[in-house]
């Protein structure tokens, strides 16, 4: 999401406008998916703060728990936004540079209200690196240590999305999924590659991970939300009614 449009592109770049991020919070709602995540993706380059608007509107409209996060660089920028409706704020790069910000946050609202959200490339075979300012920069710094230390600061979950992967539609990097759900004891969600149902078992059974997030396979109506959920059944992998 920026600018109030609900975008997405391919490893972060090449962005196409797939609508109001408010009608399709209301769609997915009704189509039975489980969470919302909002990912305001140029406020931190614009130094700018989050669309409290959109936030406030998609919580009068939806009943399923959302994330939201994007340019959070304060206790108080987290406390507006479950104030306007987010059950959950996400934070990446306000929280690499300020890691206290995630201690101070979940004191305040609570372990379970803070998500790190990790930008993540692979530098070389079983290395990969965090990347912040919207896959950006290269801190140089190991995923795997960094979600480490998040969540012995307070993080609750961890949405970690491949930027290799991102909207290539070529599978999860299992690799990645695996080896950052190991090394930590709170949920993993993997995000980046969906491209077809048997994406989300193999992130599942061999990423490992607790859940999965797609974005341009519902955005364009490549794949229903009941399909993928009817799929995972079939395959013994217990969902969420």
């Amino acid at each position: 999401m920026t600018q109030g449009k609900v975008v997405k592109g391919i490893q972060f770049v090449k962005f196409r406008d797939a609508g109001n991020p408010v009608v399709l919070a209301e769609k997915y709602d009704a189509d039975g998916a489980d969470e919302l995540v909002f990912l305001d993706i140029t406020a931190t380059v614009e130094n700018r703060d989050i669309l409290i608007d959109v936030v406030r509107k998609t919580a009068e409209k939806v009943i399923i728990p959302f994330s939201v996060g994007g340019g959070i660089r304060s206790k108080d920028d987290m406390r507006q936004i479950l104030r306007a409706g987010a059950d959950k704020v996400s934070v990446n790069t306000g929280a690499f540079k300020i890691p206290s910000l995630i201690s101070e946050c979940a004191n305040a609202f609570g372990n379970q209200c803070v998500v790190l959200s990790m930008d993540v490339r692979k530098i070389t075979q079983n290395r990969w690196n965090v990347f912040i300012n919207g896959g950006r920069t290269d801190t140089g710094i190991s995923a795997i240590d960094w979600a480490e230390k998040a969540v012995n600061l307070g993080a609750g979950e961890i949405l970690l999305t491949s930027i290799d992967r991102d909207g290539t539609k070529k599978g999860y990097d299992l690799e990645l999924t695996k080896a950052v759900s190991k090394s930590v004891n709170v949920p993993v969600i993997a995000s980046g590659g969906a491209g077809k149902l048997e994406d989300f078992s193999d992130v599942f059974t061999k990423g490992k991970a607790d859940a999965a997030l797609a974005a341009s396979l519902f955005h364009f109506g490549e794949l229903k939300i009941k399909d993928v959920k009817g799929f995972l059944l079939s395959k013994n992998i217990p969902i969420r009614n």
